[in-house]
């Protein structure tokens, strides 16, 4: 398999008779802006009416932990190559056993994880936070994306966020469920989406099972979701189905009609970086996955041309207040920049120019 070395599944004995009473369902991640799929969860099944948390706690009782979540992420890291084009996949990992020897091999499966989604469970505190870091830093270098799960529902989800500033933030679902009818859930869940955007995370709504909450959720600006009305796990990559496009697309129309940045995007040049020449500014400078790394600005003044660092990035879907509060926030010396737009994949659409937001923001009042 591309991209892969032959390894030995991890042993699970006395746990599990065979290594396939583990197997992988896929639940879709939805781009609620664009009402596609961008993304899937690999989540563990075993057999009997068990189910995998209490397989997984079961594990821990007699020292399998490691073991078994090893197990589960080599499965799902073989299942990467069969993804369909422009989405991701989201395996799961407790931070505290992430350093651990079985893991570190079932990871060590695929050297390019360009296209996986590490994400940190918040069930176990952890007590070396920067080692947590410098691993989470060793796995983005090989391309993989870093999720903290469970925010705003333990501490502990808090702690991970500090640690490993991670570029997409998982909503505990306990705040996700009946978010239409508490006005207090919808206040955290617009805290907790701000702050993942000021450390440049995008956020992901879990535990989506009702059209009211999906409508609080696009008008909130939320980018991503996943729930049982979205899609339910599947055992392969299934597409949107056209009814729930439908919907998604409906509560999208809706909250458009709030004014988003979407229509505020300029085309930008991209140039991969140490590839292409840069040429004329402005442009966006790209790593070798498409990950914006740097902008290319020109002094109107003194029309000389220097390089600044990507301080602010947004959804199209951010409210044009939102942006601009947030620009304005920045340090000094970035203040004015440009705001570069993405999608959920981390890729470029355009850049966002602070008089645009305020020009826009103003006649909204």
């Amino acid at each position: 398999m591309p991209g892969t070395r032959t390894a030995h599944l991890p042993d699970c004995r006395p746990l599990l008779a065979d290594a396939d009473d583990l197997s992988l369902v896929f639940q879709p991640i939805v781009d609620l802006a664009a009402a596609t799929v961008v993304g899937y969860e690999a989540l563990a099944r075993f057999p009997g009416s068990a189910g995998p948390d209490a397989w997984f706690a079961a594990a821990a009782e007699i020292g399998l932990a490691a073991e078994l979540e090893a197990l589960a992420v080599h499965k799902a890291l073989a299942a990467v190559d069969g993804l369909p084009p422009d989405t991701f996949l989201t395996v799961n990992v407790s931070p505290h056993l992430l350093g651990s020897a079985d893991l570190q091999q079932a990871l060590s499966t695929r050297r390019d994880l360009h296209r996986v989604v590490v994400e940190l469970t918040a069930h176990t505190p952890v007590d070396d936070l920067s080692a947590l870091r410098r691993q989470t830093d060793a796995l983005r270098e090989r391309g993989a994306l870093i999720a903290v799960d469970d925010v705003g529902g333990r501490c502990s989800g808090l702690l991970q966020l500090a640690a490993v500033r991670p570029q997409l933030v998982a909503l505990d679902r306990a705040l996700v469920s009946d978010v239409d009818g508490d006005p207090v859930r919808t206040a955290l869940t617009e805290m907790i989406g701000e702050f993942a955007g000021r450390i440049d995370a995008l956020l992901l709504a879990e535990g989506v099972e009702t059209p009211a909450e999906l409508a609080v959720l696009t008008r909130l600006g939320v980018p991503l979701a996943q729930g049982w009305l979205l899609g339910r796990p599947a055992p392969a990559f299934l597409p949107l189905d056209p009814g729930v496009a439908r919907l998604v697309r409906t509560h999208a129309a809706r909250a458009r009609l709030t004014d988003s940045v979407a229509g505020l995007l300029r085309p930008v040049r991209q140039c991969v970086l140490d590839e292409d020449p840069p040429g004329l500014p402005p442009a966006v400078l790209v790593g070798p996955h498409g990950e914006p790394t740097g902008l290319l600005l020109g002094d109107p003044r003194t029309g000389e041309v220097h390089t600044a660092p990507v301080s602010l990035r947004v959804h199209p879907s951010t409210d044009v207040g939102d942006a601009l509060r947030r620009a304005l926030a920045r340090p000094p010396a970035y203040r004015f920049d440009p705001v570069v737009c993405t999608d959920p994949s981390g890729h470029v659409l355009g850049l966002l120019r602070i008089e645009d937001l305020a020009t826009a923001a103003r006649t909204a009042r």
